[in-house]
């Protein structure tokens, strides 16, 4: 277990360098977590230091019957955060999926931000 946390951290240190180094000096974050049960999305400014939006599968506009650990609750939450980004005028972000692989749920949360209008 251990060695699996050390991995994931490097791979998370790897994707962040990446972002903020190379491609995305000054542009807010769209950053990416999963758990087993949920998925939580949110945009960063990393030079205030601030979460400016967020959006989860736990969240009460969700609802309490759908399933919060499949792809479609994935896409809808992309869906979300896409809308509280454009309602407060973020129209650009750089997509951190930190040390996740870009399949499945987190490959869903960025084609449902895409489908509500955010672009990367």
């Amino acid at each position: 277990m251990v060695r699996f946390c050390k991995n994931f951290k490097r791979r998370v240190n790897r994707v962040r360098y990446k972002i903020g180094h190379n491609k995305a000096f000054g542009k807010l974050r769209l950053s990416v977590f999963r758990s087993e049960r949920h998925i939580y999305a949110q945009i960063i400014d990393d030079n205030l230091g601030r979460t400016l939006c967020a959006a989860s599968t736990l969240e009460k506009s969700f609802g309490k019957s759908n399933k919060t650990s499949n792809c479609d609750a994935a896409t809808k939450v992309g869906k979300m955060i896409a809308e509280k980004a454009i309602s407060a005028g973020i129209k650009e972000v750089v997509f951190d999926r930190g040390g996740y692989s870009y399949h499945g749920k987190v490959a869903a949360l960025a084609n449902g931000a895409r489908g509500g209008g955010l672009l990367f």
